[in-house]
């Protein structure tokens, strides 16, 4: 049985080190990108042939530049055969529902034993699994015992059912040059903001269309003829 091919993403230098040490005694898996954020991440991707892609990514949530969530969101439209793990000191629930719907393959915290996490990106890669510390499986299961309808949460990429999409000027403008395919620093360079601005009103504009990355959002516009 061949490695399974990994990346790991956390803007700690130390903790990224240290767990890509302890990861490499494991013969099972093989690192092939390591990364300080999701911006990087997404670089580091687009440089790798399609053969050297990591099939699981272990991604850390909070980090400058783009968040684990976001990096998640905009690679699984780009990658949708990878699998990611989110690998976090986070609990919260908005978090932890905002990686399910960005499509996060599974949560563990980062007090996790190494071997639990290898045998988390096994069971992901193998048996199609949703690996869960156990803290946040029993959080999950409370909150969808809360949560009216959380049958029907929408899975990713899906859009929640239509509501009255009131965008500002800003948000349009924004909205339309997404629509155009430009990324974060492009955009910030057209209206003259800075890529934090950008992705600001980008996280407004996802929450009032009720969707969760920028191929939900065009779809959006499009399907309301927003732009031409």
């Amino acid at each position: 049985m061949s490695s399974i091919p990994v990346a790991i993403v956390d803007d700690k230098t130390l903790l990224r080190e240290a767990l890509f040490n302890n990861i490499s005694y494991y013969k099972e898996i093989s690192i092939v990108l390591q990364a300080c954020d999701g911006a990087n991440f997404l670089e580091g991707i687009k440089a790798l042939k399609p053969e050297e892609r990591p099939q699981v990514v272990l991604m850390d949530i909070e980090m400058p530049v783009m968040d684990g969530i976001e990096a998640v969101a905009i690679a699984k439209d780009l990658y949708p055969e990878m699998h990611f793990l989110m690998l976090t000191v986070f609990d919260d629930d908005d978090k932890l529902f905002e990686a399910i719907k960005a499509g996060a393959s599974g949560y563990l915290l980062k007090d996790e034993k190494v071997s639990n996490i290898v045998k988390a990106i096994a069971e992901i890669v193998y048996e199609g699994g949703v690996p869960m510390s156990p803290r946040i499986a029993r959080k999950a299961l409370a909150l969808l015992r809360n949560v009216p309808g959380a049958a029907q949460l929408p899975r990713p990429g899906e859009e929640e059912p239509e509501d009255d999409h009131t965008l500002s000027t800003r948000e349009m403008e924004i909205l339309n040059r997404i629509v155009d395919g430009l990324n974060y620093q492009q955009i910030g360079e057209r209206l003259f903001i800075s890529p934090h601005t950008v992705r600001k009103h980008i996280a407004n504009i996802y929450d009032k269309l009720h969707v969760s990355n920028k191929a939900s959002a065009i779809k959006v516009a499009t399907s309301k003829k927003w732009f031409n």
